[in-house]
């Protein structure tokens, strides 16, 4: 059997997994806590959130992420990777009733990378230049072999605590063999570049409502100031202050949908001083105002529930 034949056959499995124990459009938790599957029967605006460090496999459908400036386009014949958390704009491009977007993502820890690398005897060269926090790269057989087996689990639940991280293992084994694996291994390892980035990123994430001078974040990652903006940027596509703004407007906008309040206490609670400053950043990345965006939003939700 050919090689894009048994791809094929191993995709068409994997779709009727997740169609199973999807149902229905949304993002759906599994019984293995660390997989998730998404499915869409259309195309859908611009959603905008963090990708925490996870492998993504589509197996229909189209999607792209961007990070910043970069764009990251993906399909059946591809999986991404996020290593670091990272703030990205996401939108599914193909989907159909008919053959709807069908995708599978896989979190996993830096923990579980040094176990790879530990027990497959994997040596690191910490002092690496670091590279861009994100990947895409063609899926293998391999690969499709090593994700079947975690997700045929579902069908045997009772397999699950002893089977699923051995699969797990497998499948993290395979990226880091594939063309991108030293960005997963530099992330793992302690005192390499993006080890050190990661730090900060993780600082960022659990402050981002306070104030910071780029100062302190270089003392975080043993760093010149200078040093901290280039690997910071080489990572993450971004500054430390871009990131942190992605962030502050993230959160702006899940409260503004969550909550019956108004901006300007939003914009403070978000860390902006100026809320006028802040409308204007927000329109900036979500393309309208703040009152008129959530009013958008909320309208096409009811217009969904009412389809």
């Amino acid at each position: 059997m050919s090689e894009p034949i048994y791809i094929q056959q191993k995709q068409n499995e994997l779709a009727q997994l997740i169609e199973r124990y999807s149902g229905k459009d949304g993002s759906h938790t599994t019984a293995i806590p660390p997989l998730f599957f998404t499915r869409q029967s259309k195309t859908i605006g611009p959603s905008y959130g963090v990708y925490n460090p996870s492998l993504c496999i589509i197996v229909q459908g189209v999607k792209e992420v961007l990070l910043a400036q970069d764009r990251f386009t993906y399909s059946p014949s591809d999986y991404l990777i996020a290593s670091v958390d990272l703030p990205v704009t996401a939108q599914i491009v193909e989907a159909s009733s008919d053959i709807p977007y069908l995708a599978f993502k896989l979190e996993f820890t830096s923990s579980q990378i040094l176990e790879v690398l530990r027990d497959a005897k994997i040596r690191v060269n910490p002092k690496k230049n670091a590279k861009r926090g994100m990947f895409v790269s063609p899926t293998d057989p391999s690969m499709l072999d090593a994700v079947l087996r975690l997700v045929r689990l579902l069908d045997n639940p009772e397999d699950i605590p002893v089977l699923a991280p051995l699969f797990t293992k497998e499948i993290l084994y395979r990226v880091l063999q594939g063309p991108h694996g030293s960005i997963l291994e530099q992330m793992a390892v302690e005192g390499s570049y993006t080890y050190r980035i990661r730090d900060v990123i993780e600082h960022i994430m659990h402050n981002y409502e306070q104030s910071f001078r780029i100062e302190e974040l270089a003392d975080i990652a043993n760093m010149s100031v200078s040093s901290l903006h280039r690997y910071f940027k080489e990572v993450t596509a971004m500054s430390p202050i871009q990131f942190q703004k992605q962030l502050r407007l993230q959160e702006a906008r899940h409260l503004l949908l969550s909550e019956s309040t108004d901006a300007a206490d939003v914009a403070f609670r978000v860390g902006y001083e100026s809320p006028s400053q802040f409308s204007r950043e927000y329109s900036r990345m979500f393309g309208f105002p703040p009152r008129e965006d959530i009013k958008r939003l909320r309208e096409k939700d009811n217009q969904r529930i009412n389809a």
